[in-house]
């Protein structure tokens, strides 16, 4: 794309600069024209759209090449290296045609049976019994199957369907040596299922999700907001007030090879490929059909009975040609080709991009955008068009008016997509609780709380868009699969705004970061109650203390001071409230870190650099900056030794000794203390000394608390290591701890709490055991 912004002329280069939405037609025109002429851009849309001339092609499908795994897949298998066995197998699957045969047989049915084999060796008979299916589906003649599904079914205790499988192979087998072995084999499952008493399946309970059915939201309009939503009556805590799917999503790059394509969940071992192409990987069939569209196997391939009844709009389809560009444009503008598509199978017209703007009723961006992101949006719609162009056979036309269309679905992408999260942790999926707690280690305690948000996929929500955002949000977001879910985490009054955080928040980053991110990423400046009230996180977040030691004020840098200065008004009180929304007032007195600036003034607040807030006097900003750069080198080697796992106590004395002069010059509150003191209960449970991994664990969530309220989530994710900590040690105290974090994942994630976070159902448990 570089290449051709370089070729744009200067003249053409302003006029998109200065350009605003109403040019937009005919500034595409202008710019569609000019790419025409250029022969590098006609080199770059054959290499992304044009179809490959052989199967080597990027996307496509290489029977050779499939061939060549299997070979090396079958090598590690015998060799006894199945990690890399099972990545060979995985990998031919998604580069074989599905009509095409080796050795007289279907050869994606054949990598099916073999990895089903390689599974059932590993002790994934689940797996395995899927993958023998999904290899019946295509070649149901294939007596090798048949066998291996009916053993499998003979490990897994289903002894009717192991019968059943094993009496056809006999049937299909050719050789008669071959149905002797069966025939014996059936023998012996016959008089183990004698000795064995019957135990009836233990059925799973589905939980029902609690649905938005009781609330009415509406969509208002503010002067400083614009659209927003809004509930005309009460709503009680913890409510989910709203759930969507997406109108339109895809997978972000770097979780290709780790999430479903299509539910962006987690991929199990044994992944389903795009039938058509090589890119997609999905977690189940019903995961490949919703994305790809009924699955089209080619009557040469006798048998098959695969009839999908599901009625969708396939979002993959249009990119499943063995074409280059899903892979290669970046994910906003692949999902703008999806959100295109899409409305144009629902208008039922192919022809010309429809206005979008009406369809999805999204405000744009276009006219804040910087001079660069405008023109990289003209060239981007461009290319889209032509290659959805190619995808539809020439049937969609190329003119200034579908561009400037796809030009504002971009600028309206950037502002109103929402990242689909999941929530990552090192926590092993075998969650036995007496294994987990009897032999615990800091592995057990660190995975049950290193968890962090994972950005997997970028989606438009139609209805889910118009909340708008605050740095002390009253609502939060959280996806199940691709529906997004909003639940309010406090009491919201009726007419009270509904809004939940676009990405940072108070006690997360001081106002000054909150600010310039969402400038530079929403195109607005925020004045939620976090922004334009004095707030006492925003303060001590990254403040250092008063050179005089009885004196609990706080000193701020030059940025912070201005930021807090720009703030028209201060609170009288710690609960003086704003808005119609009830927050619940936090530890720390304001007064306690600010007095003098507070009483000099109760129409704004005087900030002085460098000074106290509270008594006056002055300390030495800048060198004590330096002071605290430099023990903070102590903290990244303790951090890299961990990450390492190297031993980390030559590091540790370095470390506690730093964390000693941190709280000498830095406020007590300081996000930085905290940090600090994570990374030490960290350490302390690498080499199993987990009493002071429990006093810097604790330390460092009392310093959290003050930043974001005692109810937070993050405070939740604290919790859970501080419990995992405490039944190291036998402390029976962890019951409090386990009832605080349950508490707030219920406001924030209701019944599907457990299912996020399975070792929260863990540490339920063991507190039930203790209480018992």
């Amino acid at each position: 794309m570089e290449k051709l912004k370089c070729v744009v002329p200067e003249r053409l280069k302003r006029r998109v600069e200065e350009s605003h939405i109403d040019d937009l037609p005919s500034l595409s025109s202008s710019l569609l024209q000019l790419f025409l002429s250029l022969p590098q851009f006609h080199q770059l849309i054959s290499e992304l759209a044009a179809e490959p001339s052989t199967q080597a092609g990027l996307c496509g499908k290489n029977e050779g090449a499939a061939l060549d795994l299997k070979q090396k897949g079958n090598q590690c298998y015998s060799s006894g290296d199945h990690s890399q066995a099972l990545r060979c197998y995985s990998q031919a699957l998604r580069l074989a045609p599905i009509d095409a045969h080796h050795t007289g047989k279907n050869l994606v049915a054949t990598l099916y049976l073999n990895r089903a084999s390689l599974f059932h060796k590993m002790g994934l008979p689940m797996e395995s019994l899927r993958d023998c299916s999904r290899a019946l589906e295509i070649s149901p003649c294939y007596p090798k199957v048949w066998y291996r599904r009916g053993k499998v079914n003979a490990t897994l205790g289903n002894y009717e369907d192991s019968v059943h499988d094993l009496s056809v192979a006999k049937d299909m087998e050719p050789s008669i040596g071959g149905k002797k072995q069966i025939e014996r084999e059936l023998d012996m499952l016959a008089r183990h299922h004698e000795k064995t008493i019957a135990k009836p399946a233990s059925q799973k309970s589905v939980e029902i999700p609690d649905v938005p059915s009781e609330i009415k939201l509406q969509c208002v309009k503010t002067p400083d907001k614009g659209r927003g939503m809004v509930s005309q009556f009460d709503i009680p805590q913890a409510s989910l007030i709203h759930a969507e799917e997406p109108y339109a999503v895809v997978i972000l790059k770097h979780c290709r090879e780790t999430h479903c394509h299509y539910c962006l969940n987690e991929l199990p071992a044994d992944t389903i490929p795009c039938i058509s192409c090589s890119l997609p990987l999905y977690c189940s069939q019903h995961c490949q059909l919703q994305a790809g569209g009924p699955i089209h196997i080619p009557d040469t391939i006798v048998g098959s009975n695969f009839k999908p009844t599901l009625e969708f709009i396939p979002e993959h389809k249009h990119e499943c040609q063995g074409v280059h560009w899903p892979a290669i444009l970046p994910s906003d503008v692949v999902l703008a080709g999806r959100v295109v598509v899409k409305t144009m199978e629902q208008k039922g017209q192919f022809t010309d991009v429809p206005n979008l703007s009406e369809t999805l009723g999204l405000c744009e961006s276009y006219s804040k955008m910087l001079p660069e992101s405008k023109l990289e949006l003209h060239i981007y719609s461009i290319v889209l068009l032509f290659c959805l162009h190619h995808s539809f056979n020439s049937e969609l036309s190329i003119n200034g008016d579908s561009a400037s269309q796809i030009v504002i679905l971009l600028s309206q992408i950037r502002v109103n997509s929402i990242a689909v999260v999941r929530m990552r942790s090192n926590t092993n999926d075998s969650y036995d609780q007496q294994d987990w707690f009897q032999n615990f280690s800091f592995g057990e305690a660190e995975a049950a709380s290193s968890v962090e948000q994972v950005r997997v996929g970028q989606a438009l929500y139609k209805a889910a868009s118009l909340f708008n955002h605050s740095c002390l949000p009253n609502i939060h977001a959280y996806f199940m699969s691709r529906t997004i879910l909003l639940r309010t985490t406090e009491f919201v009054s009726g007419g009270c705004a509904l809004e939940l955080s676009y990405g940072p928040q108070v006690g997360q980053w001081d106002c000054k970061d909150r600010l310039r991110f969402l400038e530079e990423e929403y195109f607005f400046r925020c004045w939620c109650c976090g922004c334009s009230e004095v707030n006492e996180s925003d303060l001590v977040i990254s403040g250092f203390c008063c050179v005089n030691p009885n004196c609990s004020g706080v000193v701020l840098d030059n940025l912070v001071a201005n930021c807090e200065k720009q703030k028209p008004k201060v609170p009288e009180t710690i609960s003086n409230k704003s808005h119609l929304q009830v927050h619940e007032p936090k530890d720390i007195d304001i007064k306690k870190v600010a007095q003098i600036s507070l009483d000099q003034t109760q129409s704004s607040f005087h900030v002085d650099s460098g000074y106290c807030l509270k008594c006056g006097s002055y300390c030495n900003f800048a060198s004590r900056s330096k002071e605290v750069k430099k023990a903070w080198t102590d903290f990244r080697r303790l951090q890299d030794s961990i990450a390492s796992k190297d031993t980390c106590s030559t590091n540790l004395p370095d470390a506690l000794r730093s964390l000693g002069f941190l709280r000498s010059i830095l406020h007590a509150y300081n996000k930085g203390i905290a940090e600090a003191e994570d990374i030490l209960a960290k350490a302390f449970c690498f080499i199993g000394d987990f009493e002071p991994a429990r006093v810097h664990c604790k330390a460092s969530i009392e310093i959290l608390e003050k930043l974001y309220g005692p109810n937070h989530i993050a405070i939740g994710y604290e919790l859970a290591k501080l419990a995992s900590i405490q039944l190291a040690l036998g402390d029976c105290t962890a019951v409090y701890n386990i009832n605080r974090l349950s508490a707030i994942f219920s406001t924030y994630y209701g019944p599907h709490a457990g299912i996020i976070f399975p070792y929260l159902l863990v540490l339920e448990r063991e507190r039930s055991r203790i209480i018992q």
